[in-house]
């Protein structure tokens, strides 16, 4: 019998195939063969992968961050302000002023008053009625009527586009979703118009603006109109 081993190709070792291919050994390393594997977590860089940003309000944090506040901030979202234990929320810019508010909220009666005097003096309605003889005074329903569409719509329209009226703009205010900063919804900002001007167009007027609005130089600690309780918004500068 030869002792000389078998020549190549013969058959006898089947890894002396040369249709089979070997495998190329594993990275160095024990990780995966592309290279060294990405970091837990984020496979961008870590963190938000857009970037990071702050609250809605320009706050720390992105909204439901930080221990549950969703300006950011941490432990209880209604304590720890500067008003005796209850503040605004972490990350909330600073509230408005009321007696800016009162400003902002005359602009605005001003602005949407013409173009009521002017829609009512072309459809013939008028508020008061003189005579020679005797004065009489007596609120057209139809004035009330469109003051009341106007009004409503006016503030409805430009807080769910902006969170901003003419006047709030002049005084750097803006409204806001008292949970999250956001733009109110129109839904809240037609709740927020319908409490503000349907008793001033049809019965208290001056009153009942008066009072709503007013009620932010005593509310604490969010200084909120009745109109923004009711739709659960707040009024903060925006600089």
């Amino acid at each position: 019998m030869s002792t000389e081993p078998p020549p190549p190709g013969s058959g006898q070792f089947p890894d002396d195939d040369p249709f089979k291919k070997q495998q190329p050994p594993p990275a160095q390393g024990g990780g995966s063969p592309y290279g060294t594997p990405p970091p837990q977590g984020d496979p961008y860089g870590g963190g938000d992968p857009y970037g990071g940003g702050g609250g809605p309000y320009g706050g720390g944090g992105p909204p439901g961050g930080g221990g549950g506040s969703p300006y950011g901030g941490g432990g209880d979202p209604y304590g720890g302000g500067p008003y005796g234990g209850d503040g605004p929320l972490s990350g909330m810019p600073p509230l408005a002023e009321s007696g800016k508010r009162v400003l902002a909220r005359i602009i605005d009666m001003i602005l949407v008053g013409v173009v009521i005097w002017l829609l009512s003096w072309g459809f013939g309605f008028t508020q008061y009625t003189v005579d020679t003889d005797k004065i009489e005074y007596g609120k057209s329903f139809g004035q009330e009527l469109v003051a009341a569409v106007l009004y409503i719509a006016y503030d409805t329209f430009m807080i769910s586009r902006t969170g901003q009226t003419l006047g709030k703009k002049l005084f750097n205010h803006r409204v806001a979703n008292l949970d999250n900063g956001a733009t109110p919804s129109v839904q809240s900002s037609l709740v927020r118009a319908l409490v503000l001007w349907l008793p001033f167009a049809f019965c208290c007027a001056c009153v009942w603006t008066a009072i709503a609005g007013g009620w932010s130089f005593f509310d604490r600690p969010y200084k909120q109109g009745l109109h923004d309780k009711a739709a659960k918004t707040v009024v903060v500068r925006t600089r």
